[in-house]
């Protein structure tokens, strides 16, 4: 029905984002990594709307699995009772099958009928078309996330590993095939062979006679290479790849994973000249698989869709990446954490987020993971890390373990965030003699981790009566930059509006164009990179940090020929973005990485720019 999706945002921000938004036709992804945190939400739930509870505890077998389904289960009964009752309602000013209608896209074809039948005034035809209508509603989907990197081994009572099949992501996984619903697995954060391997010994992910898929499988991918390197994986195994959904290495939500200076509009153009070709390759694997299998070949071609998130801001961003690009949707996250309808956050948070500038959006080092992650200054959650390291008790206790993975000092892994650790570490530093500039420099890199497990969860748990009495919990929120340009709390309605260019939003006119922001984010982690292995450069390195400049450099070159196909924005736009482009270019070669010089690889252009990198893209 709708153009966009709205991506998984944390653990707790999107838990239920389904049960606000896909009667409305819009779909959506929830995480499944957090058994405790859903279990708490299915409790909750269950309770909201007459349902019956029974808890499924850790001492029930296969509980991680169970819980995932009860709930995903429960949400997919909650959403179909939505639907029902938004079909039998009215079409009168207020309704929600209004609503439905009224935010569709201008575009639609429902919205043309929709709008034919207000403006019909023959009662007869009128009632037609109203059951026309309410026959074409469909709910969104309810698709859900697994980060394949999140894939601890457990063990039981006895402290004993406990089979491969009950691993977090694998168990997860499972719970999500024995659901209820037809909708996707989002697989982000890269390849995950066991799980991989798990997905292709479920029947549920192998189409009929026609090619219909009960459940799918979306491939969020960096790069066309990652997409084409995870896609045949799958279809050797048998499982079709239904989605690619590219999202900018750094201009995102959450986690960040920087491509080697791939910029976004480059990986888009790759996918648009590629695509048959992908398409082609991974049918051929497929098709062989599914012999293999004994399962028939479909008739009719698998599809693939292609789609692309990160740090879209504007209507005519949008339409430029569909229309240019052919991606069949976008998707808007972290825009949607500034409406109260859609996603779970405390008021001090989201009033955080509205007023931040982009100053105090940063990537920081504060995931146990190891792994760059986008960050918000002044949280309660870095509130709280500060605090324990000022009272001598730095980090947190490890209780849900998911992010467990460091082995140098225990043979059990432990969390990089956890309390035991940071005291083995800090101890550790300060037996080494070091300068106090330096060891205080060490000891900052160690306090920095933050337990992501609680903290993410932490607005599932706020404001929840049957949490009263409880320790205040800490938040943790993961925004992507994009969002300094979004100052103002709004309703749902507002934005989709927004999406759909019916609505002006942005309270600043210097928004940079989304590729331009890309780039500075580029160029930012480059310098970051080169200063932070200036003193013990490897040859390795070196080449690494060469061939990242030269890709950006060429990115750059690509963008400054796209600039005219801008056809939608002001002649002003595009000026403003040459001048900027000219000023990184000229930025990048400043960039001194030892043993390399870059000047002599691309000419640089006279600029006149008068506006400073990543600034004065108003459209005014």
């Amino acid at each position: 029905m709708h153009t966009f999706h709205i991506p998984v945002l944390g653990l707790a921000f999107s838990i239920d984002t389904p049960l606000k938004v896909a009667r409305f036709g819009i779909s959506s992804v929830v995480s499944i990594v957090d058994d405790i945190l859903i279990e708490h939400m299915r409790k909750h739930h269950s309770l909201l709307n007459g349902e019956s509870y029974s808890p499924i505890s850790v001492r029930d077998h296969d509980y991680r699995a169970r819980r995932v389904t009860a709930y995903l289960n429960m949400v997919q009964r909650i959403v179909e009772k939505q639907i029902s009752t938004l079909k039998a309602s009215a079409f009168e000013k207020g309704s929600e099958i209004v609503k439905y209608f009224e935010m569709l896209a201008d575009q639609s074809p429902m919205k043309a009928l929709y709008n034919r039948m207000i403006q019909t005034g023959d009662m007869l035809k009128q009632s037609a078309m109203q059951d026309e209508l309410r026959s074409k509603i469909v709910a969104g989907d309810i698709n859900v996330n697994i980060m394949t990197k999140v894939d601890k081994t457990n063990v039981g009572r006895n402290n004993e590993p406990l089979p491969a099949e009950f691993s977090d992501a694998v168990a997860s996984l499972r719970g999500f095939v024995r659901s209820d619903l037809n909708s996707s697995v989002v697989l982000s954060a890269g390849l995950n062979p066991r799980l991989f391997s798990y997905i292709g010994q479920y029947a549920e992910f192998l189409p009929d006679a026609r090619g219909n898929l009960r459940k799918k499988v979306i491939l969020k991918v960096s790069d066309y290479r990652s997409a084409y390197i995870q896609g045949k994986v799958l279809a050797k195994k048998g499982i079709w790849c239904s989605e690619f959904r590219i999202e900018s290495g750094l201009n995102c939500g959450g986690h960040a994973f920087a491509t080697d200076g791939y910029l976004l509009g480059p990986i888009l153009e790759e996918f648009k000249s590629k695509r048959q070709v992908l398409a082609d390759e991974l049918s051929q694997l497929y098709a062989a698989a599914l012999q293999e299998k004994g399962v028939p070949i479909p008739d009719s071609p698998m599809q693939i869709r292609i789609t692309v998130q990160g740090g879209i801001g504007t209507a005519k961003e949008d339409a430029f990446l569909r229309d240019h690009y052919g991606v069949d949707g976008t998707g808007w996250g972290s825009p949607f954490l500034l409406v109260p309808e859609v996603t779970n956050v405390d008021d001090e948070t989201r009033n955080l987020l509205a007023n931040a500038q982009r100053v105090d959006f940063y990537l920081s080092n504060a995931s146990p993971l190891g792994v760059p992650f986008n960050n918000l200054r002044n949280t309660s959650s870095e509130k709280q890390v500060r605090q324990r390291a000022e009272d001598g008790k730095p980090g947190s206790r490890c209780t849900k373990k998911f992010l467990v993975s460091n082995t140098e000092f225990t043979k059990e892994p432990i969390c990089t965030a956890s309390s035991r650790y940071q005291a083995l570490k800090i101890a550790e530093l300060k037996s080494l003699d070091l300068p106090p500039a330096e060891l205080d420099e060490k000891i900052e890199k160690v306090i920095e981790k933050t337990c992501l497990c609680e903290d993410l969860a932490a607005p599932g748990f706020i404001g929840d009566n049957s949490n009263t009495g409880r320790k205040q919990r800490a938040v943790a929120v993961c925004p992507g930059p994009n969002l300094a340009y979004f100052s103002k709390i709004v309703s749902l309605e507002e934005m989709v509006g927004y999406i759909y260019g019916r609505v002006q939003m942005l309270t600043t006119a210097q928004r940079p164009n989304m590729f331009i922001q890309e780039l500075r984010l580029y160029i930012d982690y480059l310098r970051n990179e080169v200063q932070k292995h200036i003193d013990s450069l490897t040859e390795k390195e070196q080449k690494y940090l060469k061939t990242f400049s030269e890709n950006l450099q060429e990115g750059i070159t690509y963008y400054k020929s796209l600039i005219p196909k801008l056809v939608e924005e002001t002649e002003r736009y595009r000026e403003v973005m040459r001048d900027q482009l000219l000023q990184f270019q000229e930025e990048l070669l400043s960039v001194v990485i030892p043993g390399i010089e870059m000047r002599e690889a691309i000419p640089v252009e006279n600029s006149n720019a008068r506006w400073g990198p990543a600034e004065g893209m108003g459209s005014s």
